[in-house]
């Protein structure tokens, strides 16, 4: 059974997802981030051999490691909110 923050977080990616204008690459780090804790927890994958592009998901994901994850969702959903009402 879902709880009222499972399907909010899930409302929350599913608009950001259908988002057409661009959003700040900062911002978007911020959503991987919470994403990923929301939902995987503090299980980092680093194999030494990490791109640019995927060092910086990663560094943006570790800072909030210690986050849980009922947080993560909460703060991705106030962070889909404000991108959400500033496109409007």
């Amino acid at each position: 059974m879902n709880s009222d923050l499972d399907i909010a977080f899930k409302e929350a990616f599913s608009q950001i997802s259908k988002l057409e204008e661009a959003v700040a690459p900062d911002i978007m780090l911020k959503f991987y981030a919470y994403y990923k804790q929301a939902n995987f927890g503090s299980n980092l994958p680093f194999d030494g051999e990490t791109d640019v592009r995927n060092a910086f998901k990663i560094n943006a994901w570790m800072q909030i490691k210690d986050m849980s994850s009922n947080e993560a969702k909460k703060e991705y959903i106030k962070l889909a909110n404000s991108v959400l009402n500033n496109n409007k």
